[in-house]
């Protein structure tokens, strides 16, 4: 395939989204699509959180395979490549939350919701039982199709992901107002601009703000600076190339913001230790990643 495809819900055509679009269904819903199958995909307008309750099988997130045996669970963000091989008799509830709608569910939930993440239950935790029954909630709500169907099914997302959190060693992240939410529109800009070559200078005006305080905020939100964040999406970008589509390294080059492929290589190869090329062969020889894990 020439590029990466990108749905409304899966098989089904983009298209703007209504404010405050909220969509819950079951993975065997769309059995007929993809036969257990979805190929590596991205939604641009909205996150999904998925819990397996039967079966199990390989997710993709990026550029990591997981095996997994239900139950499990994961949280992706728009513009995230992901998608599944199954086996049959498995299913998941799958939340799908507009973009607009992810800051309230985001002040509501202590799991970071910039970044994909996959658990799979490893042990006996009664937090996964909690889950699947609040997932199974959220989806029999959503069938009433009653006014304010909202305001029951975000807070039940919001507090699956705070237990994501908690399975995941993360509650005790530190968070303010100002440095949160100047880190987030950094982001947004980084994903929109990042093939620019834009520099850090004209990060800080778009957002309006100072070097020191979005070197601070990107810091503290993120764990890294400016310049670190942008090289990651444009690594990140490459990748995602490399591995879903034929393009030549060349043209994986100019489109992720490099002038000279030359030196888009050495970039690729000191972060990873392998040329463009070489990464592409491996990744597609190798073995599926385990762990739970965030590319």
């Amino acid at each position: 395939m020439n590029d990466i495809p990108s749905y409304f819900i899966y098989g089904e055509t983009p298209r703007p989204l209504d404010i405050g679009f909220l969509h819950v269904e079951l993975i065997s819903q769309r059995q007929h699509i993809h036969h257990g199958r979805a190929e590596p995909h991205m939604h641009e307008q909205m996150a999904q959180v998925t819990f397996w309750t039967e079966g199990g099988g390989t997710y993709l997130i990026e550029d990591k395979s997981l095996d997994f045996s239900a139950p499990a669970v994961s949280f992706v963000p728009s513009h995230v490549v992901h998608g599944f091989d199954v086996r049959a008799n498995s299913d998941a509830v799958v939340i799908s939350i507009a973009d607009s709608v992810l800051p309230l569910v985001a002040a509501s939930s202590l799991l970071p919701l910039d970044r994909p993440i996959m658990l799979r239950s490893e042990r006996f935790d009664a937090t996964w039982e909690r889950m699947r029954a609040l997932m199974l909630m959220a989806q029999e709500e959503y069938l009433t199709g009653q006014p304010g169907v909202e305001k029951i099914v975000l807070p039940l997302a919001a507090t699956v992901l705070s237990f994501m959190a908690r399975l995941s060693s993360q509650a005790a992240i530190m968070r303010s107002a100002g440095p949160l939410a100047l880190a987030s529109e950094l982001k947004r800009l980084i994903d929109l601009h990042f093939r620019e070559d834009r520099s850090v200078g004209d990060y800080v005006g778009m957002l309006g703000s100072t070097p020191h305080l979005v070197a601070k905020a990107a810091t503290l939100v993120h764990g890294k600076g400016v310049k670190e964040l942008i090289n990651d999406r444009r690594l990140l970008e490459a990748k995602r190339l490399l591995l879903f589509t034929v393009r030549t390294v060349e043209d994986i080059a100019y489109e992720t913001g490099f002038k000279d492929p030359a030196y888009f290589s050495r970039f690729f190869r000191q972060r990873t230790g392998e040329p463009p090329g070489v990464w592409r062969v491996g990744q597609h020889a190798g073995a599926p990643v385990g762990g739970n894990a965030r590319p």
